[in-house]
C-alpha cells in the first residue's frame, strides 16, 4: 500500500528523541509517536484512534506497565493495529497532561501515571485510566481486554463516542480555561483556605492526614503565609512540625540529602524512592523559612545536606540541574537506599552502636526489601558534637552507597523546575552566608540563559537540543530566579533581564483582556486547547508562578504601569479560582501575597554592610529586599517617602505605608522578626 504524506513509517520513531522517558521506550516493539502534528495528522488520514500514554522516567508503575504491556510482542501487535500510538513525558509536555488528566477525572477515574487515553482520531479524549495489568488482577481488566474492547466500541459506537468525545473536551476546556468569576478579598480566602488546611493536619505525624503522605508544598506555603500575616503561630507551628517529621523520616535521604516523593504511610517512614527536582526546591524554601523563624539547628544541616546533594547528584554538564532520579535500581523500588544491620556494622564498626541510638532501620511488616532508615525515634537537634559525630558516619555510608548501582536519572534540564531550584539556593546562600551556592544558583541561571535562542526560553533542554516555545511557567520560574539572584547579588542586569522576561510573557501568553495569561504561547502548533494553567499539581500552578513573579518585578522596580497591571491580574485569578474544587492554594497564595507585600531597602556602605546579613538571616516570603549604596541616587519609597543615602538606614515599608528609617542593625533584627 503506498504511503500518503501524513502516514509515518510503520515503527517505532523514538529513537531521536532527547526525552529520557520517551527514549526508554524506543526498544518497544509499540510504533510509538511522540506528540507531534505528524501524529495527529496520521490518525486524520487512518482515520483511527489515538492510544495516548503519559508517565515520566521516574515513575515506577510506568516501568511496570512498560515491561508487562510494552515489551510485550503479542500487546504490540494489538496495539499497532488498533491505534496510534503517542508516548508523551509528562514533564517535558505538561500542558498534554494536563489537559487529558483533567480529561480523565471528568469521567469519574482516579488520576495518576501512567495516564492511559483514547482519542478520537482528532485527539478529542473519550476513555481512559492509568495501570493496566497484562491480565485482569487488582480488580481492572487486562491491557488486552482494554484494548479490544475500546476497539470495539469505537466500532460500533462511533456516533456515540464522538458526540461523548466532544462534550468531555468541551468540559475540559471549561475546567481549564474557566471565565472570570466574583473574587472575593485575598486575606478572606487565605484565612478560609488555611483554616481549612489546618483542620486537615495530623497533629502526631504533621502532613496531611492519612496516607499515602505527600509533602504538598502548595498547601504548606499558603498556611506559612497565613500564620505571617494573621500572626497565628498555630499555622507557623503546623508547617515547622511537619517539616521536622518529614525531615526525621524515612522519605528524606538521610545518608546522601533530599526528599523522595511521598509515602506510602501515614508517617513518613516507607518512601515512594523516586526524587524530583521540584519537591526538593520547594521544600528547600521552606526549610529556609523554618530556619529562620525558629534558628533550630536541625534545619540549618537539612538545608545543608539538600544543597549538598543538588550539587553533587543533580548537576548536568554546563551547570544547571536534571529532572529526577528513579525509584528503582536493579530492578527493585528503593534497593539503592537500604541497609540490613549487617551492612551497617561492616562498614561503621565499633561505631554502630552510637549511630543506632541516633537512627533506626525499620522493616515494616508490608516491606519487600531491606530496612529504612530513619530517626523517626529521634527528630529534634540533639548537640553540635552528636549531629557532626553522626554526619561523618553517614559520609562513610554514603561512600559505601555510591559503589552499589545507582538509579536512574533523566538529565533533560527543564526551566521551569531550574528557575525554582536557582532561586531557592540563593535563598538559602543568602541565608546560611555560602557564597559557593550563590555561585552554583548563578552558574545554572546562565546555562538557561544561555540556551535561549532569538530571544526566547526553551522549555526543554538535553543533549544539545531545545523544545521550544516556553511554556508560561518557565517564564514565571525564571523571572523569579533573576530576582532571587539580584537580592542575593545586586546586579542590575538581573533585573532588566526578569524585565525581558516579563515582556515575552505578556507578548505570547497574555489574554485578549491583558488580565490573565495562557500556558501554551500563542504560536504552539499541536496542542488541542489552550489552557490557563490555574491549577496546582505538585507546584503552584502557572497562574500562581507569574503573580508572583509579576509582584517581584512590580517591588522591585516600582514601574506605574505594573502597580497597576498587578492586582487586576491577581483578583481576576482568584475569581476563577473560587470555582475550583481543587488546586487553587498557589492562586489564593499569590493574591495575598500581592495584597500586602514587604520591601526593606537598605543604604549600604560598600565595604562594610550593617543591614544585608540581618535581612539575609531573615528570610521572609513576603519581603523584596534591595540595597542602595551609601552616596549614592535618592529613591522614593510608597507614600512619596524619599531615602536619605548620605547615612546607613534600613527602610521597611508594608504597601504604602513605610516604618521610620531604622538606623540600628539590632533594631532591624527585632522588627523583622516581629512581622
Amino acid at each position: 500500500m503506498l504511503r500518503g504524506p501524513c502516514v509515518l513509517p510503520a515503527k517505532n520513531l523514538l529513537a531521536d528523541e532527547t526525552s529520557p522517558y520517551l527514549l526508554q521506550h524506543r526498544d518497544n516493539p509499540v510504533h510509538w509517536r511522540a506528540w507531534s502534528p505528524a501524529a495527529l495528522a496520521e490518525a486524520q488520514t487512518l482515520d483511527r484512534p489515538i492510544l495516548l500514554s503519559v508517565g515520566y522516567a521516574a515513575c515506577h508503575w510506568c516501568h511496570v506497565m512498560a515491561h508487562e504491556s510494552f515489551e510485550n510482542d503479542a500487546v504490540a501487535a494489538v496495539m499497532n493495529r488498533l491505534f496510534i500510538n503517542i508516548k508523551v513525558d509528562r514533564e517535558e509536555r505538561p500542558e498534554i497532561d494536563q489537559i487529558y488528566m483533567a480529561a480523565l477525572a471528568a469521567t469519574g477515574e482516579q488520576g495518576g501515571w501512567p495516564l492511559t487515553m483514547f482519542l478520537s482520531p482528532d485527539g478529542s479524549p473519550f476513555w481512559g485510566g492509568t495501570y493496566f495489568p497484562p491480565e485482569p488482577r487488582f480488580g481492572r481488566p487486562g491491557f488486552i481486554q482494554v484494548l479490544e474492547a475500546v476497539h470495539a466500541a469505537w466500532r460500533d459506537k462511533r456516533a456515540e463516542l464522538t458526540k461523548s468525545a466532544g462534550d468531555l473536551k468541551a468540559h475540559v476546556q471549561a475546567r481549564l480555561a474557566p471565565p472570570p468569576g466574583k473574587a472575593g478579598e485575598p486575606g478572606d480566602a487565605l484565612n478560609d483556605l488555611a483554616a481549612r488546611i489546618h483542620g486537615m493536619i495530623d497533629p502526631v505525624s504533621g502532613g496531611l492526614r492519612g496516607a499515602p503522605k505527600f509533602p504538598n508544598a502548595p498547601f504548606t506555603k499558603a498556611l506559612w503565609l497565613n500564620g505571617l500575616q494573621s500572626g497565628d503561630r498555630a499555622h507557623l507551628d503546623a508547617v515547622v512540625d511537619s517539616l521536622r517529621h518529614m525531615l526525621s523520616g524515612g522519605i528524606y535521604d538521610h545518608v546522601g540529602g533530599g526528599l523522595a516523593r511521598y509515602a506510602t504511610d501515614d508517617r513518613w517512614l516507607v518512601p515512594h524512592f523516586e526524587k524530583m527536582l521540584y519537591d526538593n526546591a520547594q521544600l528547600l524554601q521552606q526549610m529556609c523559612w523554618a530556619y529562620g523563624y525558629t534558628r533550630d539547628e536541625l534545619f540549618r544541616i537539612r538545608i545543608e545536606e539538600t544543597v549538598a546533594w543538588l550539587l553533587r547528584d543533580m548537576r548536568v554538564d554546563g551547570g544547571a540541574f536534571a529532572s529526577s532520579l528513579d525509584a528503582d535500581s536493579e530492578g527493585e523500588e528503593g534497593k539503592s537506599y537500604l541497609w540490613s544491620h549487617g551492612e551497617l556494622s561492616t562498614i561503621l564498626g565499633d561505631d554502630t552502636a552510637a549511630f543506632l541510638s541516633v537512627f533506626d532501620i525499620t522493616k515494616p511488616a508490608d516491606w519487600h526489601g531491606d530496612p529504612i532508615l530513619h530517626r523517626l525515634n529521634r527528630p529534634v537537634f540533639i548537640d553540635a558534637e552528636t549531629e557532626a559525630r553522626m554526619r561523618v558516619l553517614l559520609d562513610k555510608l554514603l561512600v559505601a552507597r555510591n559503589l552499589r548501582p545507582q538509579p536512574g536519572r533523566d538529565d533533560k534540564v527543564l526551566v521551569d523546575w531550574n528557575g525554582m531550584t536557582i532561586a531557592a539556593i540563593a535563598t538559602a546562600g543568602r541565608l546560611l552566608d555560602r557564597a559557593d551556592w550563590i555561585e552554583a544558583a548563578q552558574t545554572a541561571y546562565r546555562f538557561v540563559c544561555e540556551s535561549m535562542a532569538d530571544g526566547r526560553l526553551p522549555h526543554s533542554i538535553r543533549g544539545g537540543k531545545r523544545l521550544f516555545p516556553a511554556l508560561a511557567s518557565d517564564h514565571a520560574a525564571m523571572i523569579s530566579a533573576a530576582i532571587a539572584l539580584f537580592q542575593a547579588t545586586p546586579d542590575a542586569e538581573l533585573l532588566l533581564q526578569a524585565q525581558r522576561w516579563l515582556a515575552d510573557l505578556e507578548k505570547w501568553h497574555a489574554d485578549a483582556a491583558q488580565t490573565g495569561f495562557y500556558l501554551t504561547a500563542s504560536d504552539a502548533t499541536d496542542v488541542p486547547m489552550r489552557i490557563r494553567g490555574d491549577v496546582d499539581e505538585a507546584v503552584p500552578s502557572a497562574t500562581s508562578q507569574i503573580i508572583e513573579a509579576l509582584l517581584g518585578v512590580t517591588m522591585l522596580t516600582g514601574e506605574a504601569r505594573l502597580e497597576r497591571m498587578l492586582p487586576d491580574t491577581a483578583q481576576t485569578a482568584l475569581g476563577r479560582a473560587t470555582a475550583q474544587l481543587y488546586g487553587q492554594a498557589g492562586i489564593v497564595y499569590a493574591a495575598a501575597l500581592v495584597a500586602s507585600p514587604l520591601k526593606l531597602v537598605m543604604v549600604e556602605p560598600e565595604d562594610r554592610p550593617l543591614f544585608v546579613p540581618v535581612a539575609n538571616r531573615n528570610s521572609d516570603p513576603r519581603r523584596f529586599d534591595a540595597v542602595l549604596p551609601l552616596g549614592g541616587k535618592a529613591e522614593t519609597l510608597p507614600g512619596g517617602v524619599v531615602i536619605d543615602t548620605t547615612r546607613p538606614a534600613a527602610y521597611l515599608c508594608q504597601g504604602q505605608t513605610c516604618l521610620p528609617p531604622i538606623t540600628d542593625p539590632a533594631v532591624l533584627e527585632r522588627t523583622l522578626r516581629s512581622q
